[in-house]
């Protein structure tokens, strides 16, 4: 049984419709091989693939947003207004959620069908 990780998202997140990414590595030392990065993915399907590659196997896979910025100011940007948000915060910000596979459940896994139009939706939200 393995581990997920990942953001827990207030309602109304903007990165909830951001593209996101799966990475898939060894629980713990006992094995020694590099992770594996999977993406782009919608948030839901991101969750439900990676819950159900982890679920019979001791792999940690940790869920997170891409943010498709477009150069090297964006980025900059993108990293002042987190160090900003980061100097005022004095309560707690997003929560990492980690859960051990196999409680409750499981949403629906997405057939690749699902997928690949997801695909087409990111691609649509990029190019828009």
């Amino acid at each position: 049984m393995g581990t997920l990780v990942t953001l827990h998202l207030p309602p109304g997140s903007p990165l909830t419709d951001a593209p996101w990414v799966i990475t898939i590595g060894s629980l713990g030392d006992r094995e020694d091989w590099e992770p594996v990065v999977c993406g782009p993915y919608e948030r839901d399907h991101a969750v439900a693939l990676a819950r159900a590659v982890v679920a019979d196997d001791d792999l940690m896979a940790v869920v997170e947003p891409m943010l498709p910025l477009d150069g090297v100011d964006a980025i900059r940007t993108e990293i002042e207004t987190i160090r900003a948000a980061a100097e005022g915060d004095t309560g707690p910000g997003d929560q990492l959620l980690a859960e051990q596979s196999g409680g409750g459940p499981p949403p629906r896994t997405p057939e690749p069908i699902d997928v690949r139009d997801g695909w087409r939706r990111i691609a649509a939200r990029l190019s828009g």
